[in-house]
Order: structure tokens, then C-alpha cells, then sequence
């Protein structure tokens, strides 16, 4: 689904058609990603009573435009894109740099958004120098780096099982190939910029204080990128916050334990939108 802003904005909506008088789920990705990371909890939701809109972020495969230079511009093309989809009532999922995206829009759409889900989040969200510097220098052992930090030491990282739940199937060379599908289409300026973006996010704190509505917190306890103690600050300032942790989780916990964190968006969709049509 294509929606009607300008530049373009693609969402998947699950294998339904999107319906605007439903309650909708959004949900957001993190730094060089885009919405096939949501696949498992997005498709759940869109068959069980939801609208549905996964989007690439601007500058993000399907999505036409540079990557924008700030989580507050981000959010205001994601904000004009839910306008033009005529969505009036939902919760926003955000993963990592999402999850700052997913604060900014529920502060600017208090009305419409009746509940935010925080993934793998934290405040503020320092990248390493090293890293940072890798992300223009050395993209190629940068993305190396992000796929083995973003999962939990169990993962063993490029080698065998766990990271191979299943034939065909892994966890950290799957990650990898979509972060290099994403810079073979949409250039090597997106990872720089979206790291270079959650290092200099500054609102966190002023945006969690002005949510009107409840917040998630679903956090990974093996996760080293954003360690649960580095979301503190943000559940402290929102009104009403509940967290979730998933044991064994690290950063990519979608795909580490899809179950865990698809049931707990479903329950807390539920309570923050009331029964699902």
C-alpha cells in the first residue's frame, strides 16, 4: 500500500486490505531495516481484527525520499502519512530507533493515538564512536558489527544453531542480507544518517512526559545495544508504564521471540483499543 503523501510512503498491511474504520496498528522500524521485520507480529494482528500499517521509514526500501536527518522529521512525514491514511484511532509499535519515532508521533497526535510500544528502547540512545564512525567508513564491517550486537550471546552470532531456529532459516545472516538489500537500493547514505539520528535524539524525556496514553516497554534482558537499564529514564517519565521483559531476547527480539513480543502488543492493543473488530 502506497500512501498519498509526498514523497511516497509504502506500509504492509498484513495481507489485508487496510480499513480505516478499524482500529489500526502502526509499526515502525529501526535504524537500516524496514517493515519485514514486523512480519510475524504485523500479519498476526492484521487477521486478527486490525488494520494494520507496517511502513518503511522514509529513505527506507519501498519508501521514495533521502532518509530525513532527524527523529522529529521522521515522525513528521510518518505523522502526514497516517493523516492521509485516515487513521483515527491506534496504538504505534517502534523498534529501537522506531521506538523514538513512535514517542515523537504519539506526542504529536495525542488524540488519535491511544497507546505507544516501546521496543528495545532507551534514553538517551548513545551509539559507540567506533560504531558510528564504521557506519560512513566501513559500512560492510558496521553492518557485521550491528547483526552480531543485536542478538543475544546465545545466538553464537554467524555460526550454527540457535541462530538457525529452522532449515533455510537465520536469524543473523537474514538480518545482514536485509540491511545489504537496503543499501544496494537506497544508497550508503541511510545507515550513517539513521545512527547519526538516534545519537543525537534529545527529546526523548519532554516527549515520554507529554503522552496522554499508556505506554509498553517490551525489552530483550540479553539485549547489549539498549540494555533494559538504559530505559529507565523514559519509563520514569511516562504517566502510565507498564514493561514487558523477554528473557533471553537481545536486540532483534521480533525474531528471537516473535511470540513473546506478538502477544505482548496483542494483549496491550487490546486494553489500549478496546475488542478488536
Amino acid at each position: 500500500m502506497d500512501l498519498a503523501t509526498s514523497p511516497r510512503l509504502y506500509a504492509y498491511t498484513g495481507g489485508r486490505r487496510f480499513d480505516p474504520a478499524r482500529p489500526a496498528v502502526v509499526f515502525l522500524h529501526g535504524a537500516q531495516c524496514d517493515h519485514s521485520v514486523w512480519i510475524l507480529q504485523s500479519r498476526y494482528l492484521a487477521h486478527h481484527g486490525y488494520s494494520v500499517l507496517a511502513l518503511d521509514l522514509p529513505g527506507h526500501m519501498r519508501s521514495e525520499g533521502p532518509p530525513p536527518d532527524s527523529v522529529e522529521a521522521i515522525a513528521d512525514r510518518v505523522v502526514a502519512a497516517l493523516k492521509a491514511a485516515s487513521v483515527e484511532r491506534m496504538i504505534v509499535v517502534g523498534h529501537s530507533m522506531g521506538s523514538l519515532i513512535a514517542l515523537e508521533v504519539g506526542r504529536r497526535l495525542p488524540d488519535a493515538v491511544r497507546g505507544v510500544v516501546l521496543v528495545a528502547t532507551a534514553f538517551p540512545m548513545r551509539v559507540a564512536d567506533p560504531l558510528l564512525n564504521a557506519t560512513r567508513d566501513a559500512p560492510a564491517e558496521a553492518l557485521d558489527m550491528i547483526n552480531v550486537w543485536s542478538h543475544s550471546a546465545s545466538i553464537r552470532a554467524f555460526d550454527r544453531k540457535p541462530s538457525n531456529p529452522g532449515p533455510g532459516f537465520s536469524n543473523v545472516w537474514q538480518g545482514l542480507r536485509l540491511m545489504q538489500r537496503i543499501q544496494e537500493r537506497n544508497g550508503r547514505d541511510v545507515l550513517p544518517v539513521d545512527f547519526a539520528n538516534c545519537n543525537r535524539y534529545a527529546g526523548g524525556i519532554d516527549a515520554a512526559a507529554a503522552l496522554k496514553c499508556p505506554a509498553l516497554f517490551v525489552l530483550g534482558a540479553s539485549d547489549s545495544m539498549t540494555p533494559p537499564r538504559s530505559a529507565k529514564t523514559l519509563i520514569e517519565a511516562c504517566r502510565n508504564a507498564e514493561v514487558v521483559t523477554l528473557r533471553g531476547a537481545g536486540h532483534s527480539l521480533m525474531a528471537e521471540d516473535p511470540d513473546g513480543v506478538r502477544d505482548a502488543i496483542a494483549r496491550f492493543a487490546a486494553r489500549a483499543l478496546g475488542p478488536a473488530g
